[in-house]
């Protein structure tokens, strides 16, 4: 049996053989459909799980925004315009903000635009700010990754629970670049249509009439489909904001594979797009 024990286990084993065996002791119990906060909070004993962090699991999942319904055609088909993560943490209202202030200027393209007492709303930095931000970070040895450079606007609102805890909800808008893929989209889509018109008014031959509107159908479901990578790295961003609150650093899941930048290729779109503002 000795044998069979590896010698160490990584974080996504460590993950399953924690569920796994939580499911094992709950299933080995007779709980019913409903457990008040005092069987909670006894089952958290029994596997040694200290009251603060149960404390803050059972507000997260009391103040858990439901998820948003996609309505519409074009969310449908490109994906939604707002971009949201949320989480509980441990803290005062006043802390988080500085935190969120602090991570924010130091890891994103943005500058705050309003600040009030639980809410706070950033906007992009000007081309020129950018282009030197990013120079810096390159040649600096750094590497920042710069997740919600995509983002018109992002809001942070923080509301204290009770004391000590602070629902934190991050919430980033695309509307800009969800727009620009959805127009981009629908113009290839309406080409093809059009093309394929034209052939029929033509007298084209009939097998050749269908490839336009199948070609410019392709290139739209190609352009509104690489809209939703934008969309995922964007809510990363979030939760690395999310992770520095809550532990101080971002956890592994959020971390990007190790890339080393082209500083030719940097400077170069970076002057480009400089110039284009």
């Amino acid at each position: 049996m000795a044998d069979l024990v590896p010698r160490s286990i990584d974080r996504a084993a460590l993950e399953r053989i924690i569920m796994r065996a939580a499911e094992l002791q709950t299933a080995d119990r007779d709980l019913g459909d409903d457990l008040s906060w005092e069987e909670v909070r006894q089952l958290g004993k029994d596997v040694g799980i200290p009251d603060r962090f149960l404390q803050q699991a059972l507000l997260e999942e009391q103040n858990r925004t439901p998820a948003a319904t996609v309505s519409g055609l074009s969310s449908r088909l490109v994906g939604p315009a707002n971009v949201t993560a949320e989480r509980v943490v441990q803290g005062t209202t006043g802390a988080i903000e500085q935190t969120l202030l602090g991570w924010i200027e130091e890891q994103e393209l943005l500058t705050v635009q309003r600040h009030q007492p639980g809410r706070i709303d950033w906007e992009p930095l000007p081309g020129l700010q950018v282009a030197f931000k990013r120079s810096s970070a390159a040649f600096g040895g750094g590497r920042k990754p710069f997740m919600l450079a995509k983002a018109g606007l992002v809001t942070a609102i923080v509301a204290e629970l009770e004391a000590g805890y602070c629902h934190v909800l991050m919430r980033a808008n695309l509307g800009k670049e969800r727009n620009e893929h959805l127009g981009a989209g629908t113009l290839f889509l309406g080409g093809g249509a059009i093309g394929t018109g034209v052939m029929i008014s033509s007298g084209a031959m009939l097998v050749l009439m269908p490839i336009p509107v199948i070609a410019g159908t392709a290139l739209a479901a190609l352009i509104w489909g690489s809209y939703r990578p934008h969309a995922e790295r964007t809510r990363l961003g979030l939760e690395r904001a999310l992770d520095r609150l809550e532990r101080g650093t971002v956890k592994p899941d959020h971390q990007l594979p190790d890339r080393t930048p082209s500083l030719l290729k940097l400077a170069t779109e970076e002057i480009r797009k400089a110039l284009g503002s």
